[in-house]
């Protein structure tokens, strides 16, 4: 399988979420009737968390062997445990709390009440990481990872003209002053990311739209992080109307 980019453009919200939820469950049903296991990283954000909760609302969701999924973030707020603002609480609330996924299974970040530290916690979720490695690798093959895209082009927690985009040793940053709140943020660096079988990107909404068409015009991805994001098997984004209306023809797939 190549690892090219394609971008699957849908007409609305709605029908975005529902196309990339449905495509979950069929993916990692293949992945587990090829591995036996499966490794998934989430995201946080409007998008991230609706396509959870068509997760949820599937017909089909049951069919899935939970207890054979391991979730992961690609990034979090440090922010206490039960703060509304943690993608993990979010995605709980969505997903994680309907399905019969075992607690072991889940994999969130540290929270701010648990290790005040910003740097200890990085350093404990990077332990946790290496602790289901693989291959060599200090972190487990991701076997789909989501991301969401900022209008300035940032995904997980890696910003524009941040030292966190230009990380190439370390899986997880501490960033201490995002300019989108909360300041202190945890995440996956971008070798982390790209490690991932499948990137898979969710964007919605004509505010993403400059981002999309600066990445897919090869931009750098210092300046566009989403530019820098390339799974080693394939990389979607799965985008609505609004989103891709800078896309030229030719790179829009029609099909996954």
């Amino acid at each position: 399988m190549t690892n090219e980019r394609r971008v699957l453009v849908h007409p609305d919200k709605e029908a975005l979420t529902a196309s990339v939820a449905a495509r979950f469950l069929t993916k990692t049903i293949d992945i587990l009737d090829d591995q036996g296991h499966a490794n998934i990283a989430l995201t946080g954000g409007t998008m991230g968390i609706a396509v959870l909760e068509a997760v949820n609302a599937s017909p089909a969701r049951d069919t899935i062997d939970w207890s054979k999924v391991h979730f992961w973030w690609g990034d979090e707020r440090f922010v206490p445990r039960n703060d509304p603002d943690r993608n993990e609480l979010q995605a709980r609330e969505a997903l994680l709390d309907h399905i019969a996924v075992p607690p072991e299974n889940v994999h969130p970040f540290p929270s701010s009440d648990e290790i005040p530290d910003i740097d200890e916690a990085a350093s404990v979720y990077a332990a946790e990481l290496e602790a289901f490695g693989h291959e060599g690798w200090p972190v487990p093959k991701f076997d789909i990872t989501f991301l969401g895209v900022g209008p300035d082009g940032h995904i997980a927690s890696l910003f524009p003209d941040r030292p966190g985009i230009r990380e190439d040793k370390a899986s997880v940053i501490a960033e201490r002053d995002s300019p989108k709140p909360p300041p202190e943020r945890l995440s996956l660096t971008r070798p982390v990311i790209n490690s991932s079988d499948r990137i898979w990107l969710v964007l919605a909404g004509s505010d993403k739209a400059s981002a999309l068409g600066l990445a897919l015009a090869g931009a750098s991805y210092t300046e566009v992080p989403v530019a820098g994001a390339k799974g080693r098997k394939r990389t979607v984004f799965f985008v609505d109307k609004d989103a891709a209306v800078d896309v030229p023809e030719n790179l829009i797939a029609p099909s996954y």
